[in-house]
């Protein structure tokens, strides 16, 4: 999703990020071709019961609704950023498989019918290397990876083998004399690496292998683990590239960054990575700017179908946020960044009111130390960087 705009535009690369996408269970289940709702769940035996939970706390969902509900007012806002790359972490099969992984509680399935519902948000990179997207097995991620491939959507962190699940993602980025037409294919790119964590709930035998698919699977974030990703970085670049590296890892709820987390990815952006789009947590947790680029830990859940289920309201997992930043096109460096919230309702994205803007604000720099003081609540919602970014 290219823009044209100033000459100040012409030196900048705008990438909107989003966490968690889970279009399965009862998001498929509202969609026009709903899935098998069976579930191996130890509480919810039919996916048709988070609807029915939705709707208990915010009232009643149109049963088929259209392919892009789902992205509600979010939609409107890609289209005013008109971003050069959009990439969020898809964390859900596509597939029509009915072998459920084993020991999982909780399993993931949209039926690829439904892939209109994903091509409607028009992403440019779908994030693979996440707990779920094998949760049908490896025949349910070959039909996974099929049906994104045929859907002309890219992908990374997933493959028929290492070398693929590894091998980054690649968007074109259009140089100021091409824009508004097709880029050379010579020309920059951001490239968009993924890798996923055991702390997230990745099952150690889903790592790809030689000679076996899977994702890319890092043992833990550790310097070595780091130096491998760093290694694989300055093999895929070329000059003029951007590179994005996207990591599915940490616990579900809390806003504690690990130490070994800021280590890792401080390595990566000591490495040459440009930007660090963190994933798992539920709700947004803190954001860095490390020597100049961004480092996101966890941007939280985007679309899901958790509307009405209790136990973590402390966290306002209600309230989502599109990431977009903007880079020098030449450094990687940081420019800008804007949060754009949003809240979860009857299964749709609506934009957030300014009381919740505040909210998430004291959320993510009150209790976000040591990351602090590095946002501003504008009047019309949106968080931006201020002047006072936290440096290491």
């Amino acid at each position: 999703m290219g823009a044209s705009g100033s000459p100040a535009k012409d030196r900048e690369v705008t990438v909107c990020l989003a966490g968690d996408v889970m279009l399965g269970r009862g998001i498929d289940q509202v969609l026009p071709h709903p899935g098998d709702p069976q579930l191996a769940e130890p509480w919810v035996t039919d996916a048709r019961a988070y609807v029915e939970m939705a709707e208990a706390a915010n009232g009643p969902v149109p049963r088929p609704t259209g392919y892009d509900r789902p992205w509600g007012d979010l939609l409107e806002e890609l289209r005013a950023t008109g971003p050069d790359a959009w990439v969020l972490n898809l964390e859900t099969s596509v597939t029509q498989a009915d072998s459920f992984a084993p020991g999982k509680s909780v399993h993931y399935r949209m039926n690829p019918a439904n892939l209109p519902c994903l091509t409607a948000a028009r992403p440019d990179v779908c994030v693979l290397a996440n707990n779920h997207v094998l949760d049908f097995g490896r025949d349910g991620l070959a039909e996974t990876l099929g049906s994104l491939r045929a859907a002309g959507l890219r992908t990374a962190g997933a493959g028929g083998d290492a070398a693929e699940a590894w091998r980054p993602a690649r968007v074109a980025l259009q140089p100021p004399s091409s824009r508004g037409g097709s880029a050379s294919r010579h020309g920059p790119r951001l490239l968009v690496f993924s890798v996923g964590l055991p702390s997230s709930g990745i099952p150690l035998d889903w790592a790809a292998t030689p000679d076996r698919s899977g994702i890319a699977l890092a043992s833990a974030p550790s310097p070595a683990a780091a130096a491998d990703l760093v290694a694989r970085i300055r093999g895929a670049r070329r000059t003029g590239d951007l590179v994005a590296v996207s990591i599915h890892w940490g616990s579900n709820w809390g806003y504690r960054v690990p130490p070994e987390h800021i280590r890792f990815a401080h390595d990566l952006v000591d490495g040459g990575a440009d930007l660090v789009h963190g994933h798992s947590s539920h709700h947004p947790r803190p954001l860095e700017v490390y020597r100049g680029r961004l480092i996101l830990y966890g941007c939280g859940d985007l679309v899901d179908d958790y509307e009405g289920i209790t136990g973590h309201e402390q966290y306002r997992d209600d309230l989502r946020l599109l990431y977009t930043a903007c880079l020098d096109k030449d450094t990687g460096a940081l420019r800008g960044l804007r949060l754009t919230p949003f809240q979860a309702r009857r299964l749709t994205l609506h934009r957030a009111r300014l009381r919740d803007a505040h909210w998430l604000h004291a959320a993510l720099t009150q209790r976000g130390a040591p990351f602090s003081a590095a946002l501003a609540v504008g009047g019309d919602g949106a968080l931006t960087l201020s002047s006072g970014r936290h440096e290491v």
